[in-house]
């Protein structure tokens, strides 16, 4: 069933006298994955930031689970169900990758640090490891160094720190970012088995790949938005076309 899970509205952020997102309103759904694309300087990794907590937007909403969590913390707003991928993969090398997905569970857990905790409590924080870990298609990594494996299947486990959090809603920004083809292949289909259960917003430059998975697209040129639609009215938008695509934009149809 699709749920609005994250709405965020009018959302600006000046830096002086520029505005690096200027008005810019987007909706995640449950089930549906949104991709924002854009050229360089667009504003897309500050959206997403504002979106994350990282920076504290300079006007406007954010809605998180029909709570209110404009200028919270990022890690409040973790916990309320948002998680974040980053461009460059944020992992622990010298761990397992059984070890660093424990450890994003662990933090879900009241009191996380303290040594003296209920077995129970042990149990629920390795089932959602291992759940996070199979989900993202790791099982077979499970006891290997985190530095070890290659940068695909890296990304990969930085996805599954996540999941090991319970978020509701996904922030991925260019998570496919130096894959070859197969890694790449391997990534597409990881996020189209997400996008099932929680609300997705996708930053990325591969326009092939965007255009199979979004649901969604929404266009910025200078931190503004110009235009929001499905891949097909996007593609066909002239501004669109002008401004960011080109005129081969009719080779992104997939």
């Amino acid at each position: 069933m699709h749920e609005v899970l994250l709405s965020a509205k009018h959302l600006t952020k000046r830096f002086g006298g520029l505005a690096a997102v200027n008005e810019v309103s987007v909706d995640l759904w449950r089930g549906r994955i949104h991709a924002v694309i854009g050229p360089n300087g667009a504003g897309k990794s500050t959206l997403t930031n504002l979106l994350s907590g990282d920076l504290p937007p300079t006007s406007g909403t954010i809605a998180l689970g029909g709570q209110d969590v404009t200028g919270w913390s990022p890690e409040k707003i973790s916990a309320q169900g948002l998680g974040r991928s980053y461009q460059k993969t944020n992992i622990f090398l010298p761990f397992t990758v059984w070890e660093n997905v424990r450890l994003a569970s662990q933090s879900r857990q009241p009191n996380a640090a303290h040594w003296l905790r209920k077995a129970v409590d042990f149990v629920a924080i390795n089932d959602r490891a291992a759940s996070a870990i199979e989900l993202s298609g790791l099982k077979n990594r499970l006891n290997h160094i985190a530095g070890t494996i290659s940068h695909g299947e890296q990304r990969q486990l930085e996805i599954a720190m996540t999941l090991a959090t319970s978020p509701q809603v996904l922030l991925l920004d260019e998570p496919l970012a130096g894959m070859g083809a197969v890694e790449a292949e391997r990534m597409i289909e990881l996020l189209q088995t997400l996008k099932k259960e929680h609300g997705i917003l996708l930053v990325e430059h591969d326009m092939d790949a965007v255009f199979s998975l979004a649901d969604q697209l929404t266009v910025m040129v200078n931190g503004k938005v110009i235009a929001t639609g499905t891949p097909a009215e996007i593609r066909l938008d002239a501004g669109v076309q002008a401004a960011y695509l080109g005129e081969d934009a009719g080779e992104h149809s997939t």
